[in-house]
């Protein structure tokens, strides 16, 4: 099984067709063109204007306030908006924003992208801080940890100003948690709700809470708050999945070397708790605290079966092949802290901001079966496959037989991440008068210190019959648990955790310790940050104007282990540089209801742990290796935009955007070339020379309150993004041109709405274009891994049963749609997964 390590790497998540995917962002752009021309020449309503107490227009409303006044191009979503979402966390309620899309994991949102651009080129901040990653290898942060409950409003930031990180090319996701002072005075609520998978039939439970007051301290009033929210949830779900790995031959037609069936059993539990304190002093001196605790715990159970021809076979053949099942058994901890304190003092014409922030993300995943595979006796005859984007399995009744396969080797593993930021940052701002306008002259610093470690040890189980194991205690037979219920075709038993762990239970494991997987994978990474700045707002009649300049210093160290034919060796790096970031921004307000907007800007994003890794592997001819040297993406960015509202709950923009990428970092080898000229295999990552990406976003949403009942509740919103890249990649294969990896050509939205005082209905659509995943050889662009298009449908409902007493319904990915990744051409899988749909019924009290 010469590539068995394909099959054990869990690539990406799901799909349907391709083939429908053409014409779906071509209409949604028409859609959102005509409407909003169509919306902008309705006549608004007349007189005092009015939102209901609760609803989706009362979220429209407060996310369009904060867009219109932002001096950045920005993208909000409410706490009121994101109740009104199926959604299961904080990535899946900021896709539903322009430009916006997620990765999925298992079906669910897990990292997000914006304009197109992979997470890792994004930065996430809560409540002013950056939030680290609790990954391993990314610097993307997996916002499935957090809760959506937690949150009072999202924001997407694309264009940034000078006071803020420069660490982001797509967009910053910044999280506000809940405060007091956001309600006028005693605020509590409650829900309960139960969700229905669909694929495993399972029932999950989940409950949620906030509450917020203010108090009077000394001789103030009101001046004190207190906020609190809590969630709890559980979900028990499935997915069943089939994968080559791209283990595919072109060289005469289209073979297959080997494929494997997989099933998927998870519990999925999130919990959460913010608590923050306000106060404000006087009118001159506020102080907060902001804290913030998340955890997410996946118990994962995982049986595979699998076959490798004994020579590559097109669809409908039959030849021989070598088979094996497989279990993978574990349990992975997430969790996010943060902890942030805050203070404002006005003096005269100065306002002084200070804040000190320290955060923490941490992986912990401990003892577990990272793979128990048992290989079948004998080779089995007739086996082969048909269709090649869901490979079904051709075989025969032996291959079913518990007593065919016997146990060859027990992967047993614990891994602990812990990533942790602390920052200060101080800004002064003093508002004066130039030549009769007002301005502002703002500056500052932040100094950031961030750390990251990744502790594995390994222990590798094998040659049982040397430790008196007999071959018959060895049998699947004796390891096997019921039927697995397997959506994609025939699957045989399932493989028991218990009986593996007591096999190995009876064995000194000192002696099957792996000291080269424990010690090469184990790393310390330090990265000092800082930063300065000066900017300078003038406001000239109509016109906004912001200029600036920011300063970045970093000085990055790593440490860790290498071997080299055998032999253990320190590898310690260190890498510093320093960026001078200018920008500058333009807003002129062409109406009372129309502003343009106009921004250049620079931002720096460091390449992510995994490729700056200090750990390699030399075998022979062989080699495998980080890169710590690497230099950070540096991006020159420029976006035009207009943006005109439609009364309070409306607007219709249009952005063009360009960004001029230099360093961007893709997956090499350096065989037979420098050091590595004598090798086979030098595989490791690079810094291509530059990189453009270039595109248009469209917008528009509106509550049609002027239409006669009961067409006045009615809510509709499109929104769409456009984008291409142009990057080259170079190694000893040559020269090619690809897309930027993650980079997907078209994203959209579409929402369908309904409001009254009593009932809301919203009907949504989030689609996202195929995009290159990984990068095979320069000259092999055959074995190119992409991700295919995906369109998500859901639905949701609410109804007040009394003024504080809500029920809702939800339905999540009402169309069923699947996970599909394909080597070159769409025609060939590399993983295809489907999740089916998901159901809840939920109540809810709130009292204001």
């Amino acid at each position: 099984m010469l590539k068995r390590h394909l099959l054990n790497r869990h690539l990406l998540k799901p799909r349907t067709p391709a083939r429908r995917a053409g014409h779906a962002l071509s209409a949604l752009a028409l859609a959102i063109a005509t409407s909003a021309a169509w919306a902008a020449e309705q006549p608004q309503a007349a007189g005092t204007e009015h939102v209901d107490v609760v609803g989706q227009a009362v979220s429209m409303d407060k996310a369009i306030k904060e867009q219109r006044r932002s001096d950045s191009v920005k993208s909000v979503v409410s706490a009121d908006g994101v109740a009104q979402l199926p959604d299961e966390n904080v990535a899946e309620a900021t896709q539903r924003l322009p430009g916006v899309s997620v990765e999925r994991d298992q079906g669910e949102g897990r990292f997000v992208s914006v304009r197109g651009l992979g997470p890792d080129l994004n930065s996430v901040t809560i409540n002013g801080t950056l939030i680290p990653s609790p990954n391993s290898g990314t610097r993307a942060v997996a916002l499935d940890v957090l809760p959506s409950e937690l949150v009072q409003s999202l924001s997407v930031v694309k264009t940034l100003t000078p006071d803020m990180d420069a660490n982001s090319l797509g967009g910053t996701i910044e999280v506000e948690s809940l405060s007091a002072f956001d309600h006028p005075g005693l605020f509590y609520t409650g829900s309960a709700e139960g969700s229905h998978d669909d694929n495993t039939g399972e029932n999950s439970p989940k409950f949620s809470g906030a509450a917020s007051d203010r108090f009077s301290l000394g001789s103030g009033t009101d001046n004190f708050g207190v906020a609190a929210a809590a969630s709890w949830g559980e979900r028990d779900f499935g997915s069943d999945n089939v994968e080559t790995g791209g283990a595919w031959d072109f060289e005469d037609g289209a073979k297959l070397e080997e494929f494997e069936q997989r099933d998927y059993e998870i519990t999925r539990e999130r919990s959460g708790l913010g608590l923050n304190f306000d106060y404000q002093a006087d009118d001159l001196n506020s102080y907060y605290l902001r804290t913030l605790y998340s955890r997410y715990k996946d118990t994962e159970t995982r049986n595979a079966a699998g076959v490798e021809f004994d020579d590559a076979q097109a669809a409908g053949e039959l030849g021989d092949s070598e088979g094996w099942r497989e279990l993978k058994d574990r349990e992975e901890t997430q969790e996010i802290q943060s902890y942030v304190l805050g203070s404002e003092h006005l003096r005269g014409a100065w306002t002084i901001n200070a804040q000190a922030g320290w955060s923490e993300s941490s992986e912990d995943s401990p003892e577990h079966i990272a793979g128990a595979t048992f290989e079948g006796e004998d080779d089995f005859a007739d086996s082969g496959f048909n269709d090649t984007e869901k490979p079904r399995l051709s075989i025969g009744e032996a291959f079913y037989d518990p007593a065919n396969f016997s146990l060859d080797k027990v992967e047993w593993e614990e891994q602990n991440t812990t990533d942790t930021e602390k920052n200060i940052k101080l800004d002064l701002a003093r508002d004066y008068e130039l030549s009769g306008h007002a301005a502002q002259v703002k500056f500052g610093g932040k100094l950031s210190r961030r750390d990251k470690d990744n502790d594995t040890n390994a222990w590798v189980y094998e040659d049982f019959d040397n430790y008196g194991i007999s071959d018959d205690e060895l049998l699947l037979s004796n390891f096997s648990k019921g039927s697995v219920d397997y959506g994609l075709g025939r699957f045989g038993n399932g493989i028991s955790a218990n009986a593996v762990e007591g096999l190995i239970g009876r064995l000194d494991r000192n002696e099957f310790y792996d000291e080269e997987q424990s010690r090469v994978n184990d790393f310390d990474m330090s990265e000092d940050i800082n930063a300065a700045y000066l900017m300078h707002t003038l406001d000239v009649n109509d016109w906004r104007f912001i200029a600036g300049m920011r300063y970045e210093g970093t000085d990055f160290k790593a440490k860790g282990t290498g071997i080299e034919d055998g032999d253990f060796v320190a590898s310690d790096a260190s890498n510093d540089y320093d960026h001078w970031l200018p920008g500058l921004h333009a807003r002129y307000q062409l109406d009372k209801n129309t502003q343009v907007r106009a921004a250049w800007t620079n931002s720096v994003v460091r390449p992510t742990f995994e490729q700056l890794a200090p750990g390699f592997v030399i075998d022979g001819d062989e080699a495998e290796f980080g890169n710590p040297g690497l230099d950070p993406l540096e991006s020159s960015n420029l976006d035009l935009g207009i943006e005109h509202y439609l009364n309070r709950d409306g607007v219709v923009s249009a952005f063009v955007f360009y960004k001029d990428i230099e360093n961007f970092v893709y997956n090499t080898d350096l065989a037979g070339s420098g050091r590595w000229a004598t090798f086979d295999e030098a595989k490791t990552f690079a810094n291509g020379d530059s990189a453009d990406l270039y595109g248009l976003e469209l917008a528009w949403q509106q509550k049609f309150s002027s239409l006669p009942a009961p067409w006045n509740g009615l809510l509709m919103g499109a929104n769409a993004t456009f984008s291409s890249s142009d990057a080259s990649i170079a190694d000893k294969g040559g020269e090619r041109d690809i897309d930027l990896p993650f980079q997907s050509d078209s994203v959209g939205n579409l929402m369908l709405g309904w409001e009254n005082d009593k009932l809301s209905l919203r009907l949504s659509a989030n689609y996202k274009s195929d995009y290159l995943y990984e990068v095979a050889a320069v000259d092999d662009e055959a074995h190119d891994l992409h991700v295919d298009d995906q369109t998500f449908v859901d639905f949701t409902a609410r109804y007040f049963l009394t003024k504080d007493l809500q029920l809702s319904f939800e339905a999540q990915n009402l169309t069923d749609e699947s996970y599909y990744v394909y080597t070159g051409s769409s025609a060939y899988n590399a993983q295809y997964e489907e999740y089916g749909p998901t159901y809840k019924l939920g109540l809810t009290f709130t009292h204001f």
